[in-house]
C-alpha cells in the first residue's frame, strides 16, 4: 500500500500535562513562533520617514527620553525609550524611509 504524502498526520501536543492526539492544519504548522517582547529594541509601528534622530550611539537614556521623530501619514510621531539603558546601535538616519516593524534603535 502506498503512503500518501498529502494525507494529514496526527501530532501529539501536551497541554497542562495532558497528552492530546490531534490533526494540526497547515496554517497552524506554518505559524510564526511566539517571541516575548524585548523592550531594549525599538521597532517602527507604522511605515514612515525618519525626520530627526535625537540620540547618538553610546548615549545613556532614561525611560521616556526622545529617541527620534517618525513622520507617517502627515503626522509626526515621537518615538521614546521604553526602558532605561544605553543606546548600542542606531539603525536609521535622517531621511530614511522605514517599513512597519523595522528595527530602529537597539539598547542594553
Amino acid at each position: 500500500m502506498e503512503e500518501n504524502n498529502d494525507s494529514p498526520a496526527f501530532k501529539t501536543i501536551i497541554i497542562d500535562n495532558v497528552k492530546y492526539k490531534t490533526l494540526l492544519t497547515k496554517k497552524f504548522m506554518a505559524r510564526k513562533v511566539y517571541e516575548p517582547a524585548d523592550f531594549n529594541k525599538v521597532y517602527s509601528f507604522i511605515p514612515g520617514t525618519i525626520l530627526k534622530v535625537f540620540v547618538k550611539e553610546g548615549a545613556k537614556v532614561k525611560q521616556g527620553t526622545k529617541l527620534l521623530e517618525l513622520e507617517a501619514m502627515k503626522m509626526v510621531n515621537i518615538i521614546t525609550a521604553g526602558v532605561d539603558g544605553v543606546v548600542t546601535k542606531i539603525n536609521v538616519k535622517t531621511g530614511d524611509m522605514v517599513p512597519k516593524n523595522h528595527l530602529l534603535v537597539e539598547m542594553n
